[in-house]
């Protein structure tokens, strides 16, 4: 069933055009990610379809029995009630039905009334329409929703009016899942919402029975709901079907294919004005050289295929390299007002990793990353530093900048030795173009203080980047320009992010931050989930079989058989054992091969005939060191599996 359709749908706000031609069709269960660059209307084409804009040409078309449910970017709720009593709102109608349900029984406590017999029959037909609606579970529901959105330990009976404006956001968010529209449309339904929240989200929409219409700059969640994907750009509409990784593919090859075609039509174009202007002044040739000029006039003119408008373009370098060991963390205990927010954490960086800090919200990240860019004093514990290690921070509250500076300042006076127009190329590169550059800093929006934090970042040249939530405020665009730069930075990386997109593509190691102690998982977000799924199910299989032992021991019936269920458990606790075993002596094996190049190589630098060949020593002393970094991450390995 067609839900809505757009039909050359245009809105302009005075002489700026904002959508033009815009073609959009929403059917059933569709799940669709409105995606382009920033500014290209996708929040004015949600708010037109949610009958909050009017439009200027084109037709929308929405069938009547169609309901929709409309979420704003970061739109909160404005009430005085209670959580409890504003979620309950979303149920008047059943409350209705339950206030004439009561009414009905009380007749039906006369058998001597006159319309007994259509009483009864009323009450069956509004008693089956109660139960049909939810009525039965509609409590069960509020209190599910509000557990997936982090208000489980809340007390239901807090003013929605006291709470802060993320929480606000989240609780319309509840609200309108609850209504359950045929059409939900979301604008950037991720803001405020740590992963845990993010996980349950995603869960709970890929079950919805209605159609979903989206804008989120989180790729991984958009990665997990939609099925289709419509980006506007440059008046028009381009649909992609499947998930946005696979829209990225998809609109790389048909860039790639209107690219040949374009330059095939060139080529064309070319050849025949050529034999045109060869051609014409000849009497032999003439009329074939009109031919030709006549099928040039007709050639339907192809237009150089070109991406979305501009977004930045940066590399991070590095002043020096540093050594293989860049930092060790000792029992560390961060802490505010003499509380600790964490205490014996433990973290080593060596040179070249890109590791990634995750943990739940209020757990101390973004204060240990302080603590080792030497903004806070931790409280104990020590913070060693490797041989020519230079710190580059970025924080994501911006305090870094001086608000009442220009942008050109801002840079310039951290730079005064670099020429003015080299300063102003850097911040070209970062969108900040013409009069954009005297902009003061407090004027800017979220977007572009992210770009000259990024930029200040750039020109320090550190070899340690230390990142917090550097992806905030930035659009899918500058994020993926972002990550290409830190992919090919050559120094090591240390962030904090909420974007799971962005740690499954620069993570080689993540850590797990906790109260009292800092976990790794040697791999990207997608590994993390992953163990973190199986040391669950371990913790299942060991305490069945703790129970299944206990009952054993009560019961006195050391004789009774297994069940095949027990049974097929041990089997599988053994299986996933002689795996980790396997895996141990794999990489015991490997660490001894690795430590046997390494002699021979080292012996081999012995010789004079090699260390006064240099570059046959210099290849010999690469290869040393990389076999070093393996067998070091071979141990950390094997330090992991034995702690299983």
């Amino acid at each position: 069933m067609i839900l809505l359709q757009c039909v050359q749908l245009s809105k302009s706000f005075g002489a700026d055009k904002i959508l033009s031609n815009v073609k959009l069709e929403v059917q059933s269960r569709d799940r669709i990610a409105l995606v382009g660059r920033n500014g290209a209307g996708k929040s004015t084409l949600l708010k037109i379809i949610a009958g909050e804009l009017s439009y200027d040409t084109g037709d929308l078309i929405i069938p009547k029995d169609v309901t929709i449910g409309y979420l704003a970017q970061d739109s909160g709720l404005s009430t005085e009630l209670s959580i409890w009593d504003e979620m309950n709102t979303v149920f008047d109608h059943l409350k209705k039905l339950e206030q004439r349900l009561r009414k009905l029984e009380e007749q039906m406590s006369n058998p001597n009334n006159t319309n007994y017999e259509k009483i009864l029959h009323d009450y069956d037909q509004l008693q089956q329409d109660f139960k049909d609606q939810g009525g039965y579970q509609y409590e069960a529901d509020i209190r599910s929703i509000l557990s997936g959105l982090n208000f489980a330990n809340f007390d239901y009976d807090t003013k929605v009016s006291s709470l802060s404006g993320g929480q606000k956001t989240r609780l319309a968010l509840g609200k309108l899942l609850l209504s359950k529209p045929d059409l939900l449309i979301l604008d950037e339904p991720t803001n405020h919402l740590d992963i845990d929240t993010l996980t349950w989200l995603e869960q709970y929409l890929s079950s919805y029975d209605g159609a979903i219409l989206v804008v989120s700059h989180d790729r991984y969640f958009l990665d997990k709901i939609v099925n289709q994907v419509y980006e506007l750009t440059f008046n028009k509409t381009w649909k992609y079907t499947g998930n946005y990784s696979k829209y990225l593919e998809e609109k790389a090859k048909r860039l790639e294919l209107e690219m040949k075609q374009f330059e095939k039509q060139q080529d064309e174009i070319k050849r025949l004005e050529d034999f045109v202007q060869r051609n014409i002044a000849r009497a032999s040739t003439t009329n074939r050289a009109k031919s030709r000029r006549k099928q040039l006039e007709k050639m339907e003119l192809l237009s150089r295929p070109k991406d979305d408008d501009s977004s930045t373009n940066f590399r991070f370098e590095i002043e020096r390299q540093s050594g293989n060991d860049v930092l060790q963390v000792n029992d560390l205990a961060v802490g505010y007002d003499g509380g600790k927010l964490f205490e014996n954490i433990n973290l080593k960086l060596t040179r070249g990793e890109s590791v990634a800090l995750i943990g739940p919200n209020g757990i101390g990240k973004s204060t240990l990353i302080k603590a080792i860019s030497k903004k806070l004093k931790p409280i104990e514990g020590t913070i060693e530093y490797g041989s020519n290690v230079s710190i580059g921070y970025y924080d994501q509250e911006q305090t870094e900048l001086t608000s009442n500076k220009t942008v050109l300042q801002e840079l310039w006076d951290d730079y005064p030795q670099t020429l003015e127009k080299d300063i102003r190329t850097v911040l070209g590169n970062f969108l900040f173009s013409g009069d954009d550059v005297l902009k003061i800093v407090a004027d800017l929006s979220g977007g572009e203080k992210a770009r000259l934090a990024l930029a200040k970042l750039m020109m320090k040249k550190a070899n340690l980047l230390i990142l917090d939530e550097p992806t905030n405020h930035l659009d899918i665009d500058s994020k993926e320009v972002l990550e290409s730069a830190l992919i090919e930075y050559p120094g090591t990386l240390l962030f904090v992010s909420h974007d799971r997109y962005f740690v499954n593509r620069m993570a080689t190691r993540v850590v797990e931050l906790s109260s009292n102690k800092a976990t790794n998982y040697l791999g990207d977000y997608d590994y993390y989930v992953a163990k973190k799924l199986e040391q669950e199910e371990w913790k299942k299989l060991e305490a069945e079989k703790a129970a299944l032992k206990g009952k054993k021991t009560e019961t006195n019936s050391s004789s009774t058989p297994q069940t095949k269920n027990d049974y097929e458990r041990d089997k599988e606790l053994k299986k996933r054992e002689r795996q980790r075993q396997r895996q141990i002596e794999e990489l015991e094996k490997n660490i001894e091969q690795e430590e046997m190049n390494i002699s021979s190589w080292e012996e081999k630098l012995c010789d004079p005939e090699v260390y006064q060949d240099h570059e046959k020593s210099l290849e010999l002393t690469e290869s040393i060191e990389k076999s070093k970094e393996k067998i070091d991450e071979w141990l950390e390995q094997w330090e992991t599996l034995q702690e299983n």
